[in-house]
């Protein structure tokens, strides 16, 4: 399929790219010329979706980086070398994301769910932001999802110490991300950089069945329309700090809106990843 040169000349990193949601977005961006840099876990599932990409698509500007996300050396690392071989970056889609059933913790002590959907976007974005800044105007993107409508903020259980429920473990994770899409927004005013979060819908991936099982879902081709929308749309350039649904502006929770909150879950943030 040949390219229609959308996005010729924009280069992006997708997380999570070789399944699902971010496989989807991927391959959309792709076939609008875009240079996407794609983002897995395991070496040989990448490569496999990388030649797949490029054989549908006709577009041979395909990378592949390799880490895991619930690792924030390993953060670091897909950090630098993006920055190392690309001048320039002009998308963050910050869209991997997990579902723990039972309470894990990363090499680096923390709960793999907040870790991997809050923290690790929260990371990647500061170890990139200067590449973003450089390329301007750009666009950061994090996948976030409605469960957020369903946390609740207990400082004393933020990690699961006391104890731990799946699902309220995977809404705070994606409150957090809503409420740094805001307070990002807000810090990067001014700028041309812009950021801006979304719920992709109820989906059919890895992800709804380790946390859902078999309950029914949408294909990865439809979660993956706003985050294409967002990367690609002129009708959202100088738009930022607002959480969208099926490609438009909506309402997210009342928690999400709260400044203090925001501010506070920044520097929680900056205390676990040591960006402070």
């Amino acid at each position: 399929m040949p390219v229609n040169d959308a996005m010729k000349g924009k280069t992006v990193l997708v997380t999570g790219s070789t399944d699902g949601i971010g496989k989807a977005t991927a391959l959309g961006l792709a076939q609008m010329g875009a240079k996407v840099l794609l983002h897995g876990r395991d070496p040989e599932k990448g490569r496999r979706v990388h030649d797949e990409i490029a054989r549908t698509t006709g577009n041979d500007q395909l990378d592949l980086f390799i880490a895991d996300l619930a690792s924030q050396r390993q953060v670091r690392r897909l950090a630098a070398e993006v920055m190392e071989k690309y001048e320039s970056l002009h998308v963050l889609i910050n869209n991997a994301g997990t579902f723990q059933v039972e309470h894990r913790l990363t090499e680096d002590g923390l709960e793999t769910t907040f870790a991997v959907n809050y923290l690790t976007p929260f990371l990647l974005t500061h170890e990139l932001l200067e590449r973003l800044e450089e390329s301007s105007p750009s666009r950061i993107i994090n996948v976030a999802s409605i469960a957020h409508l369903n946390a609740k903020v207990d400082w004393n259980n933020l990690q699961g110490e006391r104890w731990y429920d799946g699902f309220e473990a995977y809404a705070l994770s994606k409150l957090g991300i809503v409420l740094f899409t805001y307070e990002l927004a807000k810090r990067l005013k001014g700028s041309a950089v812009t950021a801006n979060c979304l719920h992709p819908g109820v989906i059919k991936t890895k992800l709804l069945r380790a946390g859902f099982g078999d309950y029914p879902g949408s294909p990865p081709e439809k979660g993956a329309r706003t985050s294409i929308y967002l990367a690609s749309s002129p009708d959202v350039k100088g738009i930022s700090g607002e959480y969208f649904m099926e490609c438009r502006p909506a309402k997210s929770s009342p928690l999400s809106y709260n400044k203090d909150l925001q501010e506070r879950f920044w520097e929680l943030a900056e205390t676990f990843t040591g960006t402070a």
